[in-house]
């Protein structure tokens, strides 16, 4: 199998339909739903790997799987951490991992409760795998359901897409992009991972007629938008000259020639919703920027428009920031 998130059709055949067959209506795990639950005791689970070779992968783990529960309007209790490490390394990396996994868990005040660390022969670099464990609230979104979704819902994305990898690529590569570009823009790349929490916004949409979301991780908006019409079990339009994304992301893309449609979005949601105007005002009245994007369609063709041209949404590929951290 190809590096990176396995195929949906991969990820159907040899994991989805196993659980289903074994468990039933038991638990639950979908395409493009982020954790899994309970029926019987309305507790809810998200696991998150980090396998890049990259600075803060423990903060990134853990903040990945908190906000997994979180945009779903479920409150996190505690989180445990798997650490595999190979042989060759220092005890101030481990030191590191553990510091900023706790540093994510401050955050939103859960508890890092432990987990599993082990030197392995079995990797080559640091593999951090976090497990989030929350309580289910009245009001949160439905998990593994599509009813509510239906063509004519607006698509509304908040902050900026390429986030995450941006500020991955940015504080990996340092050295080279400062041959291009001026120390400033390079720290403001890296400090993009100050808006990977996400509650606020989560708080407001689930206020403000939201009916479904996603965050945007592995493959990019491009993976999202595909995960949410396929729920909603509809087509799509979306204005690719809509997406907001910073000008750092832009450069740093095209410095690399990197896609920024299909790179590591965490930070940003994507919400359906029916007015996506006021969905946007309610967001602003909080600080965070959002932007309408485009809407579930009838059909199944998924149109992503740029100026006079159109063509279809590809299905999810391998995330770009796979191309430089390996």
């Amino acid at each position: 199998m190809k590096i990176g998130k396995i195929s949906e059709n991969a990820l159907k055949r040899s994991v989805l339909k196993q659980i289903k067959t074994e468990y039933k209506k038991e638990t639950s795990a979908a395409v493009g739903t982020d954790c899994a639950f309970s029926d019987s005791e309305k507790l809810y689970s998200a696991v998150c790997p980090v396998t890049e070779n990259i600075e803060h992968a423990g903060y990134y783990a853990v903040m990945k799987a908190i906000c997994n529960l979180v945009i779903h309007g479920i409150t996190p209790s505690h989180v445990t951490v798997s650490i595999l490490l190979p042989q060759e390394t220092e005890e101030k990396q481990l030191k590191a991992i553990v510091r900023d996994a706790i540093d994510a868990c401050n955050e939103y005040g859960v508890v890092y409760s432990g987990g599993h660390t082990e030197v392995t022969g079995a990797v080559t670099r640091p593999v951090i795998t976090a497990n989030c464990v929350g309580i289910a609230e009245k009001g949160g979104f439905d998990i593994g359901k599509n009813k509510k979704l239906k063509a004519g819902q607006a698509l509304v994305i908040t902050k900026w897409i390429g986030l995450e990898g941006t500020a991955m690529i940015a504080a990996q590569k340092q050295e080279e992009l400062s041959t291009k570009y001026p120390v400033p823009f390079i720290r403001d790349a890296i400090d993009f991972r100050s808006f990977m929490n996400i509650a606020k916004e989560a708080a407001v949409a689930m206020k403000s007629g939201a009916v479904a979301v996603t965050d945007i991780s592995n493959g990019g908006v491009y993976a999202s938008l595909w995960d949410m019409a396929e729920r909603a079990g509809t087509g799509l339009s979306v204005d690719l000259k809509s997406i907001p994304i910073r000008q750092e992301t832009v450069e740093i893309c095209e410095f690399y020639e990197l896609n920024p449609y299909r790179l590591l979005s965490g930070g940003s949601l994507l919400y359906a919703c029916e007015d996506g105007e006021k969905l946007v005002d309610e967001l602003a009245k909080e600080g965070i920027p959002a932007s309408v994007v485009g809407y579930l369609k009838d059909g199944n063709d998924k149109i992503i428009t740029n100026a006079d041209e159109s063509r279809f949404l590809e299905k999810p590929e391998c995330d770009q920031v796979h191309k430089i951290l390996g």
